[in-house]
This record gives structure tokens, sequence and C-alpha cells, in this order.
């Protein structure tokens, strides 16, 4: 028996070992040979003497250097002089089934705090003979073995279960899991893990599943880096691209086109509101050019390029883009349908006839069959002796009438422009005003006053010699407005001289001279300025008018003043 207690038979440790009434759980390994919990463990705590090897990175042994120094070299004298050699300890567990019988009974002691390692005076001790290797003490140490109060959770977080197809699996590879580390690495010492305290035994006591407890912001931190430096690559690859293409277009792949001012001729319509792909998809449907994006890029080229406009144009097939553009600008190659202010609704008919190449009358049958159903508004007088209700709607403008279109189409089309600038046109106040029966008779009266006025001054004057004519005191000429132009349109003629006999005994509705008050419709198509002038008439008094040339009208006030004016103008004329 050593001075201690603790010879080779079965006495108990003496009260003064600074290891008595230890309960002799340590977390070492059981012994090679035997399992840590199978049928040959010992009964009594492994020997803190056994089974140990120095290891300078052992956290333990730097850690009880002072303890060592004191009770280290008793031992190590004591196991020399007994068994002859330092690598001997009498108390290392033997191979086989032989066990300590004497001792204590472990399980009956009281646990020490946890928390707290367990000192071992004897960590630095060589160990005995075939004493296995310490696994807990390298830098590639498994992780150590929990108190016996964590053991059951520990081996449930631990223990492998079988695998089971049915069941999804759990990723484990750092590319999918957003690890910094591959699993079961040990963390190194530099690792910026905010729980660190810098010693690797905190780190070794939290366990496998808690050394990368701390990496939550990293791995936060690293998928945002990844996106951006994606966003970024993708970014700049698609800018190279685009620059590349954008060169190899210019260089390379210039668009489609055709050289030289093209051959023949071929109409074509741009309708309104067209933009420019517009325009060059119909030029070149209609072979006027070889693309689209060919004659794009002329106009954005030229600086007038913009200042294209809806209408019917005469083009040549296969003409370059430049060339078109040209064209266009040019007001030759323009065919738009005109209709000039007054124009009467019988020479709007004619002209639709001559340009889509119909014989003669059709389009005046459409305009009569079909009148309903062009779109007139409601307002339009349904008297049976209005002679054309679409009077006063084919709105003087340039349309496109081009070949191959159906007379309804540009009818419609006249109509609805007429109907888009009277919109703004407060024709009822007008009417109320000049005690008219509604905004038919203030179209009719527009329609008289741009048939006999001459000039933009005229139009004014002109609409007052009609409001004073129709005014129920008016005695000179007895509310009877005696226009040769409303004569002449019931001839459907454009005359100057005509005979008294005729004009006076004429007893027809649109006979001015025959009838008081309107004609039963418009006798032409008025534009806007004769209309606004019917809104707006003088207040001078007059009451007469006449041309003696043709290209001045003279107003007057009296019938004096008008009866030198018309002998004057009948010695010219020679009607005496």
């Amino acid at each position: 028996m050593t001075e201690y207690g603790r010879g080779p038979g079965s006495e108990p440790w003496h009260p003064e070992d600074p290891l008595y009434g230890d309960q002799g759980w340590g977390g070492q390994q059981a012994a090679h040979g035997q399992g840590q919990y199978g049928d040959q463990q010992q009964s009594y705590p492994q020997d803190p003497y056994a089974q140990q090897q120095s290891y300078p990175q052992d956290p333990y042994a730097q850690n009880h250097q002072q303890y060592q120094q004191q009770n280290q070299q008793p031992y190590a004298q004591q196991n020399q002089q007994q068994y002859g050699t330092p690598q001997q300890d009498p108390y290392a567990q033997q191979s086989g089934a032989q066990q300590y019988n004497g001792g204590w009974d472990t399980g009956q002691q009281a646990a020490m705090p946890y928390g707290a390692e367990p000192q071992d005076p004897y960590a630095q001790r060589p160990g005995g003979y075939g004493a296995s290797q310490d696994y807990y003490g390298t830098p590639e140490a498994y992780p150590p073995p929990q108190p016996p109060g964590r053991r059951d959770a520990a081996a449930e977080q631990q223990q492998p279960t079988e695998w089971d197809p049915d069941e999804p699996q759990e990723e484990t590879h750092p590319f999918f899991t957003g690890a910094d580390e591959p699993a079961g690495r040990e963390p190194r010492d530099d690792d910026d893990d905010p729980d660190d305290d810098g010693s690797r035994a905190s780190r070794r006591d939290r366990g496998g599943s808690d050394r990368r407890g701390g990496k939550g912001k990293k791995k936060s931190r690293s998928g945002v880096a990844c996106l951006v430096v994606s966003v970024v690559l993708l970014g700049g690859l698609g800018g190279v691209s685009y620059v590349g293409y954008t060169f190899w277009k210019k260089q390379f792949g210039a668009p489609a086109d055709y050289a030289g001012t093209g051959t023949g001729e071929v109409e074509v319509e741009i309708p309104e509101g067209s933009l420019g792909y517009d325009i060059a998809n119909i030029l070149r449907k209609k072979g006027v050019i070889k693309s689209s994006d060919a004659f794009v890029a002329a106009q954005n080229d030229n600086p007038k390029g913009k200042l294209l406009q809806a209408g019917v144009y005469l083009m040549k097939k296969e003409m370059s883009a430049a060339s078109a553009i040209d064209l266009m600008l040019d007001p030759k190659s323009q065919n738009a349908f005109v209709i000039p202010e007054g124009t009467r609704n019988v020479a709007v008919y004619a002209k639709i006839d001559e340009r889509l190449e119909l014989e003669k009358g059709t389009t005046a049958k459409i305009a009569k069959t079909k009148a309903e159903s062009l779109g007139l508004p409601d307002w339009v007088d349904d008297n049976p002796d209005v002679k054309d209700p679409l009077e006063g709607f084919l709105y003087p403008a340039a349309y496109p009438v081009s070949k191959g279109s159906k007379p309804e189409d540009a009818l419609k089309r006249m109509v609805a422009r007429a109907n888009k600038e009277y919109a703004d046109i407060d024709f009822k106040a007008t009417a109320k005003k000049y005690n008219l029966d509604g905004p038919w008779q203030v179209l009719t009266v527009a329609s008289l006053v741009q048939a006999e006025g001459l000039t933009h001054d005229d139009f004014r004057k002109m609409a007052e010699v009609v409001y004073n004519r129709l005014e129920p005191d008016n005695t000179i000429t007895n509310r009877k407005l005696e226009f040769d132009s409303a004569f002449n349109y019931l001839m459907k003629q454009s005359k100057i001289k005509i005979s008294s006999k005729e004009i006076r005994t004429n007893p027809d509705p649109y006979n001015t001279y025959y009838h008081t008050g309107l004609p039963p419709g418009p006798i032409s198509n008025p534009g806007m300025d004769a209309i606004k002038a019917s809104l707006n008439p003088t207040t001078n008094g007059w009451m007469f008018f006449i041309s003696l040339d043709g290209k001045k009208t003279d107003f007057t006030k009296t019938v004096e003043e008008h009866e030198k004016l018309n002998d004057k103008f009948k010695e010219q004329q020679g009607l005496g």
C-alpha cells in the first residue's frame, strides 16, 4: 500500500487523497477491448491515472500545472519503485473479465456540479502499457461525452436513424445549407463567432450542433453577397451583349433596303394617327419599301421625317427608304381627296365616283339610300323638302380616298369629321338668340354666308344681312332673303345672270325670291370661318350687298344706296 493508500490491494483510498469521494466520472473512454456500456464495464470509476497521455495542446494539462507539480512526483516515484517502470499503472484496466471488487458504489455518490471540469492531477502522466489513445486532446478530437444528466439527450441527437426513402432528406452539403464551414470541421480560433470566448475548450464543450450557432448572420450576408454578385455579372453580360449586338447590327446587320427611287406608280393611303412603324408597314405591304426598320431609320435620320401626315400618296414601287421619305414630304406626291369650303354635295359625289373609278351617280345614289346609316346627328331636319340631308355634313377637308375603297366609307369619314368639328359649336344658343328653329337652321345660315361671301371680312357682314332680313319688322324685303345662291342650288348651277321672270316665278322651296325665311336646309358645306361668322355677326345695320367685279362685295343699309349699285351692275353686265 502506498503512502496514499493506493496499493495493489483492495483497500479504499486514503481520506487525505485529493480525489477521495470522487464519484468517478471523468469523461474517459473504456479501455481497449471493453465497451463503455458493455458487459465488461468496470463497476468502479475509471482510474484517473490510466489511459492519459501528455499532449502539449491539451488545455486540461495546462490548466492544472500547479497541482501536478505538487502531486505527480510522489506517484511517479511510487510506481517506479513497485513496478520498475514509469509506464505501468497498477490501477490501469486489464484485458479480460477481471473486476475490481473493492471500493465504493458509484451510483450512491453525490454528483459533481455540472459545468466544472474534473481536476486530473495526472493528466500529463504517460499512460500505462496497453492504454488507448486519448481522442479528446487533439484538434481532430471527437465531441466529448456529455455529463450523466445530459447523456440521453445527446444520444438522441447523435443516434443515427434508419434511412426512410419516403421521408424528405435534409440537405447537408454547404452549397445547399449555406454553411460557411464543412460539416465536422473544427472552427478556427480566429472565426468571427460572437459567442466565442477565445477558448477551444469552450467551443469543444458546446458540442457539434452548437459549433456553428453563431454563423447565421454570416450565411445571410453570404447569400446576399452571392445574389448581388450574380446580378452584377448578369447586368455586365447583358450590357456587353447589347453593345456587341448594336455594333454588329451597324456594321454587318443593316436592315434590308432597296436602292434608287423606284419605278411605276402605286397609291398608298395613310390613316390618321399612324406613326413611324404603322406607315412603314403600309408601305412595305404595298411594295414601296423592303423593310420597316429601314424606313423608320430613314425617318429618324431626316430632320422633317416626323412631319409625315395622314393622306393618300402616289408612290413608286421598290424605293429606298430615304427616297420614300423625301417623296412623301413633297406636296406633289400627295393624292388626298380635298373638299374645298362651300362645295355642294353633288360635286363631292361626282369627285368620289371619279376617284374610285365608279359609274357616274353611284355615290349620289348610295348617299340617298343610306343617309341614315352614315352617322348624321339627331338634330338633322327630316323635312321632306330637304333635297339632301347630307348637305352641310361633308365637312371641307382633305381625306384619304384610295382606289379600291367603298363610297360609303368616304362619306362616313366626312360625316364623322363634321360631327367632330360641330361638337364645339353652340348652335342652340345662336338659334335661340336669333329666333331660329334649332341648330339645323344655324347651319343653313352658315351655308348661305359661305356661298355669298368672298372674304373672311364679308362673312360677318353677310350673316348680319341674313338675320336682319329675317326680322319680323323687315318691310324692305318682307322677310325674303332673295339670295341668288339658293336659287342656283335648286337649279344645280352657278350663274350670275338670272332673269327676273325666272327667279320670281319658281315656287321651289329653296327659291328665297319666292318664299320668305330660310330654305329647308343648307345649300353647301360651309367652312369653320363661315360658321363662326354666323355665330357672331356684325351689328352695323347692313341690309344689302352686291359684288360688281366678283372680287369685292359692297354692303349698303338703304334701298337707295343699293339701287345705285344695282344699276351700275346691270350696266356692266348688259342687262339693261
